[in-house]
C-alpha cells in the first residue's frame, strides 16, 4: 500500500516509534524527522491547522480528569515563575498526554486567541498541527524548542515555542508543559526554564502522591540548592527502599533506582535517616566515590511502627485451640456466632497492628469500648469514633479490623480532610474506563470498591464537602456504587468505620454535615479518650516505650522518667508520645532515658500547661463550634498558635481559618 494511502492510526503509530528512535538525535535530526512525519500525514506547509477541537462538554470531563495537575502547576509551580509572566509576553500553556491544551497562563502580543488556537480544548498534535513545541516534545517524549520557520505549517511561523514533557510517579507520560512567545524576543533563558518548570511539576506530584507516609531524600551537590528544583528526590518505605524517584535522581546518578536499598546508594541505614533530624543537611558519599549534601524530609503522617519477631523464620505459631483459649481468657464475654471465626486469627498480622488486648492496660472505660467495638465489628453496624487528634483512632481501627472475621480483605483508610475537596469524589466513587476523552489511565476502582468486604475507615469525616456527603449516603442505604462517568453500578460490602475530632451534633445543627448522614454513620458511638485522662496512662507510656525497644534497644524507664511523662499533658496524644520516645531513645543510643535526651518541645508543653483549674475544658471544646472556639483559645494562650491548635485538636492551617492571622510564608 503506498504510504499515502497509510491508514491514519498507522500513520500516528510510525511516528510514535519514530520519535522514540529519535531520542539520541540533534535538535536538527529532530526537526527533519518531524517534518518527514508531517509530509507522511499529507500536511503541506500551506495547510491550515485543524485543531480538533473538543466540545464543551468533553473539555469539562477532561478538565476534571487531570484536575490533580493543573492544580499542581497552577498553585504550587507557577508561582515560582511569576517574574515570566510579568516581564515578557508570553504564554504558558499546559497540555495533556494527547496534546489537548487544558489551561494557558499569560498574555501574548501575537493576536487574539482564534488566531494563535493556544486555547482550552484546542490539539497541538503533529497531525493535525505539523511540527510544533507541543506536538513534537509528546512524540519524542524530550524538551524540545522549535523555531520561527522550523514550525512545518506557515501558519504557525509567528512565534517560537519551547516544551517539555510531565511525567508522573510511574514514569508515565502525562502532559507537557509549553512557553510560546512572539518570535522576535529574545529567547535565550525560555528552553531551560520550561525543563525547570516541568520538573517542578514532577517533584511536586512525587510529593503530594508520597509525603503522606514516605521518607523523602532530596539530594544535590550543593547545600544551598537542596530545595532546588534540580535536586534529586528519593521516596523510601520504612525499610529505606525506593519506591519512586524523580527524573533528576536518576540522570545524576546514572543507574536504574527502583527497588533499590538506600544503603546501595548512600553510605547510610534506614535506621538513621529516620532518626535524623529534617532541618540539619547530611553529607553523604554516593555510590561510594560521590559527595552530595541530603537532606530529610520524613512523612507527614507520623505511623506508630513497631517490628514483629513473629515474621521470623523460627517462630513456632500456637495451635488454633490455645490460641482461641487465649483469646477467651481476655475477652470472656465475646461470644457470638462468628467467635470461632475471629479467634483464629493469622498469626502473621502486620507489625503496625496492635494486638485488642494490649490496647488497654488497666482503663475500664477504654477496656469496655474495646469489647463493644470488637462485637459490633461483625454485625452490620457503623461505627462512629469520637476522639482528639493523636488519640489512636487509626491505631485502633487497625486491630479491629484485623482481629475480625473481614481481615483477609482490604482495610482502606481514606482522610477526608488530607484529599482536596475537588478530588473527594473521584478517590472515594472512581471513575470508569473510557470516561474522559483522551485519558491515560484504565480507570480508577476508587476507594469504596476497593474495600469491598473489608473495612472502610473514614478519618475526619466532618471535613467531608457536602456534595460528597449525598453521595455517600447514597452508597451507605443502597450498598452500591456508581463510579464517575458512568452509568453502571457495582455493589459493595463494607464495614463502616468513621472518625471525627468534631462535634457532630453541632456540625448538624449549623448545617455544615448532613443529619440523614450523621444517622446512618453513627450506629456505636465511642469516645476514645485523651493520652492525659487515661487512667492506664503510666501503663501505657510503659509498653510503648517497651515495644518501640524492640526496634531501638533500650533500658526500661525508670520511676522518674515515668513521673516526668506522666505529668506531661500530652496535647499531641498518642502520637506525640511516639515521636517523644523515638527522638530520646534516638538521643539516649542503647542508655538508660534521661531528661536532657528528651526534645525542646517536650518541656515547651510541660512549661506552658495551663494550671488545672485554668485548663481547657474538653467537653466545651467538643461542642463549640470552631468559628467560636479557636478565637477564644487563642486569646487563653496569648495567641501561641501551636498550643491552640493541640487545645482545639485541630492543625495549625485550621487555626489560621477561623482567625485573621496571616499564614506565615
Amino acid at each position: 500500500m503506498p504510504e499515502e494511502e497509510q491508514p491514519l492510526e498507522k500513520m500516528q503509530s510510525n511516528a510514535l516509534a519514530e520519535g522514540v528512535r529519535s531520542i539520541d538525535k540533534t535538535h536538527k535530526e529532530q526537526i527533519q524527522a518531524s517534518w518527514y512525519r508531517c509530509e507522511q500525514f499529507g500536511l503541506e506547509h500551506g495547510s491550515r491547522p485543524d485543531f480538533a477541537s473538543l466540545p464543551r462538554g468533553e473539555l469539562h470531563d477532561l478538565l476534571d480528569q487531570h484536575r490533580s495537575l493543573l492544580e499542581t502547576t497552577e498553585n504550587e509551580v507557577l508561582p515560582y515563575y511569576e517574574n515570566i509572566l510579568s516581564n515578557s509576553a508570553c504564554m504558558i500553556v499546559l497540555a495533556d498526554r494527547q496534546g489537548h491544551v487544558l489551561n494557558t497562563w499569560g498574555q501574548p502580543r501575537f493576536g487574539t486567541a482564534s488566531e494563535h488556537g493556544l486555547v482550552g480544548g484546542n490539539q497541538w498534535s503533529e497531525i493535525g498541527v505539523g511540527t510544533n513545541a507541543i506536538g513534537t516534545a509528546l512524540i519524542t517524549g524530550q524538551a524540545i524548542q522549535v523555531g520561527r520557520d522550523e514550525h512545518y505549517l506557515r501558519a504557525n511561523r509567528f512565534m517560537v515555542g519551547s516544551a517539555s514533557p510531565i511525567y508522573n510517579t510511574q514514569n508515565d507520560l502525562v502532559g507537557v508543559l509549553d512557553i510560546s512567545s512572539d518570535a522576535y524576543l529574545p529567547q535565550d533563558h525560555t528552553f531551560g526554564m520550561v525543563k525547570l518548570m516541568s520538573l517542578s511539576v514532577e517533584n511536586r506530584l512525587i510529593f503530594s502522591a508520597f509525603q503522606q507516609a514516605h521518607f523523602i531524600l532530596s539530594f544535590n551537590t550543593n547545600v544551598t540548592s537542596l530545595d532546588s528544583h534540580w535536586s534529586g528526590i528519593l521516596v523510601l518505605d520504612e525499610n529505606g527502599t525506593i519506591v519512586s524517584a524523580n527524573r533528576r535522581a536518576e540522570v545524576v546518578l546514572a543507574r536504574d533506582l527502583a527497588l533499590l536499598n538506600i544503603r546501595q546508594i548512600f553510605d547510610i541505614e534506614m535506621r538513621e535517616i529516620k532518626h535524623h533530624p529534617a532541618s540539619l543537611p547530611l553529607k553523604l558519599l554516593a555510590l561510594g566515590r560521590y559527595q552530595f549534601y541530603v537532606k530529610v524530609i520524613p512523612p507527614v503522617q507520623q505511623i506508630m511502627r513497631v517490628p514483629d519477631f513473629r515474621q521470623g523464620s523460627g517462630y513456632v505459631p500456637p495451635t488454633p485451640e490455645n490460641n482461641k483459649n487465649t483469646m477467651k481468657n481476655n475477652f470472656e464475654d465475646l461470644s457470638d456466632t462468628k467467635q470461632e471465626e475471629v479467634d483464629s486469627a493469622p498469626h502473621n498480622v502486620p507489625p503496625n497492628v496492635i494486638p485488642l488486648a494490649e490496647l488497654q492496660h488497666g482503663d475500664p472505660h477504654v477496656e469496655r469500648l474495646i469489647k463493644q467495638a470488637h462485637k459490633i465489628m461483625e454485625k452490620d453496624i457503623p461505627i462512629l469514633i469520637h476522639g482528639e487528634t493523636g488519640a489512636g483512632k487509626e491505631i485502633f481501627v487497625r486491630s479491629l479490623h484485623y482481629h475480625s472475621s473481614r481481615r483477609q480483605e482490604m482495610l482502606v483508610a481514606v482522610n477526608c480532610a488530607a484529599i482536596p475537596a475537588e478530588l473527594v469524589e473521584s478517590e472515594l466513587f472512581g471513575y470508569e474506563k473510557g470516561a474522559f476523552t483522551g485519558a491515560q489511565n484504565k480507570g480508577s476502582i476508587g476507594l469504596i470498591r476497593r474495600a469491598h468486604r473489608g473495612t472502610l475507615f473514614l478519618d475526619e469525616i466532618g471535613e467531608m464537602p457536602m456534595a460528597v456527603q449525598s453521595r455517600l449516603l447514597r452508597v451507605l442505604q443502597e450498598r452500591v456504587v456508581t463510579p464517575l462517568g458512568s452509568t453502571e453500578v457495582y455493589p459493595v460490602d463494607i464495614k463502616l468505620i468513621s472518625a471525627t475530632n468534631r462535634a457532630l451534633k453541632t456540625e448538624v445543627k449549623d448545617g455544615r454535615f448532613r443529619q440523614d448522614l450523621y444517622y446512618r454513620i453513627s450506629g456505636l458511638n465511642i469516645e476514645l479518650p485523651p493520652l492525659r485522662k487515661r487512667h492506664d496512662k503510666v501503663k501505657l507510656i510503659a509498653y510503648l516505650h517497651a515495644r518501640l525497644s524492640q526496634e531501638e534497644p533500650s533500658p526500661p524507664l525508670s520511676d522518674t522518667m515515668l513521673a516526668l511523662l506522666e505529668k506531661h499533658p500530652w496535647p499531641g496524644n498518642m502520637r506525640q508520645l511516639a515521636h517523644t520516645l523515638k527522638v530520646g531513645m534516638a538521643m539516649a543510643d542503647g542508655d538508660e532515658l534521661e531528661e536532657w535526651h528528651l526534645p525542646d518541645d517536650f518541656f515547651d508543653d510541660l512549661m506552658m500547661s495551663p494550671p488545672e483549674s485554668t485548663e481547657v475544658s474538653v467537653d466545651s471544646v467538643a461542642t463549640e463550634p470552631l468559628e467560636q472556639l479557636i478565637p477564644r483559645l487563642l486569646s487563653e494562650y496569648k495567641g501561641n498558635v501551636s498550643q491552640t491548635a493541640k487545645a482545639a485538636g485541630v492543625s495549625r492551617n485550621t487555626v489560621y481559618k477561623y482567625t485573621k492571622l496571616k499564614t506565615p510564608n
